[in-house]
């Protein structure tokens, strides 16, 4: 049976990220390069992106290259950068064809000129597209971005732009890159890892997480549905009790 079938439309997450784990493993169990991983693992990416936006989720985050990644190898990070731009050539239709609005986070200046151009003209094509966000991670890390968020409000308060009494969490929210997105209700993580990695920290404060043993480039769309179907199996409470909620 198609785990869709299972998934209760009406209780789905808003907004699913993903740490997109185990390219390299995956590759070297087969005595091959790490790139190999990391183009079959593009695979994955088509097929979660389109399963996700034919159920119904409004937000896909997924983590494609964090800050920390940039001390990798040289040719590993070349080619993972090669991969995204000839990716993102290669997906503007599949974009396009199911209505997903693309959209990037991160310190994104660091990217090499060539990569940061071909991402800025697909968000671009598709910023009119409203059937779901897909939101690409690059040069991205969660503390980097806490910390710019406290510099950017501390210089609006030393300005009288904003008064210290005001802050709230609202205020931190449009600070962040994700301004413009939901917080996270399910983070699902591949590769048997069990840790957060400085993604999204804020934004997961009430979270679902959901790890899997799957190696990315075999996750499919049935291991998509797997954990959206757990999420929607658990009481999220948010600090409540559960005769509250009822």
């Amino acid at each position: 049976m198609d785990l869709k079938e299972s998934i209760i439309t009406t209780r789905l997450p808003k907004h699913i990220a993903i740490i997109m784990d185990g390219n390299g493993r995956w590759a070297k169990q087969k005595g091959m390069l790490r790139a190999f991983g990391h183009e079959n693992g593009t695979k994955s990416v088509r097929q979660v992106v389109e399963a996700s936006a034919e159920i119904g989720v409004e937000n896909l985050t997924l983590y494609a290259f964090s800050t920390e990644n940039w001390n990798r190898p040289k040719l590993e990070v070349q080619t993972l950068m090669k991969l995204l731009v000839s990716s993102l050539k290669k997906e503007i239709n599949t974009l396009q064809d199911n209505n997903i609005k693309l959209a990037a986070i991160g310190n994104l200046q660091n990217l090499p000129k060539k990569v940061f151009k071909e991402l800025h003209d697909v968000i671009e094509i598709t910023k009119n597209n409203n059937r779901m966000t897909l939101t690409l991670a690059l040069s991205y890390g969660s503390r980097e971005e806490l910390l710019n968020t406290v510099k950017e409000i501390s210089f609006k308060v030393k300005n009288n732009i904003i008064s210290l009494e005001n802050i709230d969490e609202s205020i931190i929210n449009e600070h962040l890159y994700t301004q413009n997105l939901p917080d996270v209700d399910l983070l699902i993580r591949t590769s048997g890892e069990q840790r957060i990695s400085n993604f999204l920290l804020w934004q997961i404060a009430y979270a679902e997480l959901h790890f899997t043993n799957v190696l990315w480039p075999d996750f499919t769309k049935q291991h998509l549905y797997e954990a959206i179907i757990e999420y929607q199996k658990r009481e999220r409470r948010f600090g409540k009790t559960s005769e509250q909620l009822s």
